[in-house]
Parts: C-alpha cells; structure tokens; sequence
C-alpha cells in the first residue's frame, strides 16, 4: 500500500498541482497582455489572437441572437455579425480604454443597471405576452356573444319569409271569392307589396359586413405581431446600448475621481492598519480578496429585495389573472354554446261572410253566407346556432411563464451577485489603469493615516490630562 502510494498517488498529485499552476500562470499572463496599454513583441502577437478570438466568439453568439431571437433574414444577420466583429477586433486591439470598456460589460449586467433591464424585460414580456392573453379569451366570450346575435338576427330575418308566404296565401284565398269589389283585396294587395322583404339581399349584406370585420380583426393580430417583434428588438439595442454606456461611464469616474467607488482598501493597506482605533475603523471595510458582505451591503441587499418583490408581486398578479380569465371563460363558454333553440307559430284565421238583404225579400234566402273560412299555422324555429360559432381560447403559455419565474430569480440572485461585480469591475479597471490604482492607493493610504494622527493626539491629550 505505501508503495502504491509513493508511485502512484503522490505523482499523480503533484502532476496535477503542476497542471494547474501551468494553467494559472498562463491565464495570468494572458491576462496582463489583455490589460496592458502598449502590449510589444510577443505579447502584441498574443493581444492579436486574444481580441481576435473575442470578435469571432462574440460575433457568432451575436448572429445566433439575432438571427433566432430577433427574427432578423440570415443574410443581414450574417452582415451585422460580421461587421460587428471587425469593428471590436480593431477597436480592442487598437484602443486600450474601449478594451477596458467591453470587458466591463460582463460584470455591469450583474449590477443595478442589469437588475433594472431584467425587470424591464419582464414587464415587456408581460406586456406583450400575457395581456393580449388576457384580451383573447375575454375576446372569445364577446365573439360567441357576437355570433350569437347575429344568429337571431338570421332567424328574425328568416321569420320574414313566413310571414310572407301568410301574405300570399291569405292574398290567394281572398282572390278566390271572386269579389273584387270587396276592399279587403286591394288592402291586402297594399299590404303585400309594401311588407315584402327580400332577405337574401339583407343577408348578402350582413355577410360581407361580417366579413370586413373578421377582415379589419386579422390585421389587427398581424400587426400586434409585428409591434412585438419590434419592441424586442428595440429593448435588445437598449439592453446592448446601456451595458457600454454604463461600462464606460464607470470608467470615466474610476479615472477622473480617486474617491469614485473606493469603499474597498487594498490588501496592503490592511496590513499597515495595525493600530486598534485603525482596525475598529477598518473592520466594516471589505477587501479585494474577501467574499463576506459587510452589514451595509447587507442593507442594501435587503432594500434591493424588497424593491424586486414589488415589482415581481404584480408580475405574479397580473400572470394569475391571465389562467383565472382562462379558466373562467372555460366555464362559460360551454353554457353560451347551449343556447336552446325556441319555436314561433303564426296562426292565421280569416273568415269572409256576406249577407245580401234584397235576397230578404224571400225569406227562405235572408241568411248570412260564408264565403271563405281559411285558418292555418306558420311555424319557424328561431335557432341563435352558437354551438357553429368557432371560438377559439388562448391557454397562458407555460413557457412565458417559466421565462418570468427564471428573471425574477436571476434578479434575486443579481442583488446578492452585484456586491462581487461592483469588486470585479473595479479589480478590471486596476488591471488595465495601474498607475491610476496607485494614485488611488496612496489616496486611502493618507485618509487612513490622518485618521490614525488624529487618534493618537486624542489619545496623547487624555493621558496627558490624567497623569496631571
């Protein structure tokens, strides 16, 4: 066993520990070659390769985005992803600062101004997705209502054609007294002629009415697709636009101002803080190489959450309105489907009888005769038919919702994650402007030792005044 350890084990780790320092090395000095102002020789060489690396990975995460995401054509998706990689290998390679500046952008997504665009997305997303829900299944309920009212309107229409055929038959039995001199006739013949509707014309007309509007319906929708599909690319620029310029305007502080975000003391500085009062001073400060928050960050972590909940609270209202509206219309609609269908009768009595008195004159004949007695019904069903109406409903998309439930957790965890961005992107721009950081440096250094003068002359004066 001791043998198996000696040539096996113990090599293999220090195999391993010589691999990792191999790599660590490497990484550290692709990294002062990434970071140095004027890279010469071989480093210039490998600045060359790092920045051409950069534009061809983030060019091809580009075209992926923007040809899958944003819907744009292949081939301008091609052009911009290639024209975007040209312009940030030449602008890395040649201009230190915008190197700096673009390499800050990571970490400036994990701060407050990412944080904001995540929630920004999210009431875009619940604009543009879980709202137009909302009014498509409360549309569905105003369609069935819609189509059935128009199916009362066709049954009122079509009772018309019963109540002409009564006009014609009642018309036809009056005829077949042969007394024409009777006024009834010619009444009826009045009536007949001005009650008449043509209902093939007033439904012609009402079909082509429907039909413009179902018309004026459909480019409405398109057009709702398209304003969606343009807000998301609009929010995709603004997102890109304000990560550099929130990028570049931390680096414009970093380097005009020595007090511009320098909370954090060197390393160094704490080793040289080795007086009481100074440590008392030093002990809510966070260094570079700490990972614990301090109780003011810890505070504003908590403000932080607090503003998120808000915010994510009527997120989740209006998301629980949408599958309430849902299920509710799912309940409702069945029963407007079952509208039952009701019947009408025309019933239509007419009795004609004529009594002549100079037949009176033989009393045998002075009776009163009947001429016609027609009596007949006219049946229609008045039928709305909304079970033929087709209504269709929108379930609330699963996947918007996961989408919503994934940003508002990446916004939970950017409120813990921003206290080590705000570091890191302060570690980047040390590593890129050196000669700024020292300036820095010695700034806290003589703040931290002008305290420490003064401590100790309170201190000198209160023992003076206790020995007297």
């Amino acid at each position: 066993m001791k043998s198996i350890r000696e040539n096996i084990i113990t090599p293999a780790r220090k195999r391993k520990g010589s691999c990792r320092q191999a790599l660590k090395s490497v990484l550290l000095y692709l990294w002062d070659v990434y970071s140095i102002p004027a890279p010469t020789g071989k480093n210039c060489l490998a600045l060359l390769s790092l920045c051409l690396t950069l534009a061809v990975i983030t060019g091809g995460l580009l075209h992926h985005w923007l040809s899958n995401t944003l819907k744009y054509n292949h081939e301008g998706s091609i052009q911009t992803a290639c024209i975007y990689s040209v312009a940030v290998f030449l602008v890395s390679f040649l201009c230190h600062p915008l190197r700096c500046v673009l390499t800050m952008t990571l970490p400036t997504v994990c701060t407050k101004e990412g944080r904001k665009l995540l929630i920004s997305a999210s009431v875009m997303i619940l604009i543009l997705n879980v709202v137009p829900n909302i009014s498509v299944n409360v549309g569905a309920v105003a369609r069935i209502l819609k189509c059935t009212a128009e199916g009362f309107t066709k049954t009122l229409l079509n009772s018309s054609e019963p109540l002409n055929s009564a006009k014609r038959d009642l018309v036809a039995e009056t005829i077949k007294v042969r007394r024409e001199d009777l006024s009834i006739v010619t009444n009826l013949r009045k009536l007949d002629h001005f009650t008449h509707v043509d209902v093939s014309e007033v439904k012609s007309r009402f079909t082509k009415i429907i039909g413009q509007i179902e018309v004026n319906f459909s480019h409405a929708r398109n057009l709702l697709k398209e304003y969606k599909l343009l807000s998301n690319r609009i929010l995709a620029a603004v997102f890109v636009a304000l990560l550099v310029f929130e990028s570049a305007r931390y680096l414009k502080s970093y380097l005009t101002s020595v007090q511009f975000d320098n909370n954090y003391i060197c390393k160094e500085l704490k080793h040289q803080a080795t007086h009481a009062a100074n440590k008392r001073a030093a002990k809510n400060k966070t260094y570079p190489t700490s990972c614990k928050i301090t109780s003011q960050e810890c505070t504003s972590c908590l403000i932080s959450l607090f503003v998120v909940t808000l915010y994510f609270i009527a997120i989740t209202l209006i998301v629980a309105l949408d599958h309430v509206v849902y299920h509710i219309v799912q309940m409702i609609l069945p029963w407007l489907q079952d509208f039952p269908p009701t019947s009408a009768i025309i019933s239509v009595n007419y009795k004609v009888t004529w009594f002549p008195p100079a037949f009176c004159i033989i009393p045998h004949n002075c009776i009163t005769r009947e001429l016609t007695n027609f009596h007949r019904d006219y049946k229609w069903t008045f039928n709305p038919e909304p079970s033929l109406c087709d209504v269709k409903t929108s379930a609330p998309s699963l996947g918007v919702t996961l989408l919503l439930g994934c940003l508002w957790l990446m916004s939970y965890s950017l409120v813990f994650l921003e206290v080590y961005a705000r570091r890191l992107r302060r570690k980047i721009s040390a590593s890129f402007f050196r000669e700024q950081e020292e300036r820095r440096v010695a700034y806290s250094m003589k703040k931290i030792q002008e305290k420490l003068n003064k401590k100790e002359q309170k201190e000198a004066v209160s023992i003076e005044v206790t020995s007297g």
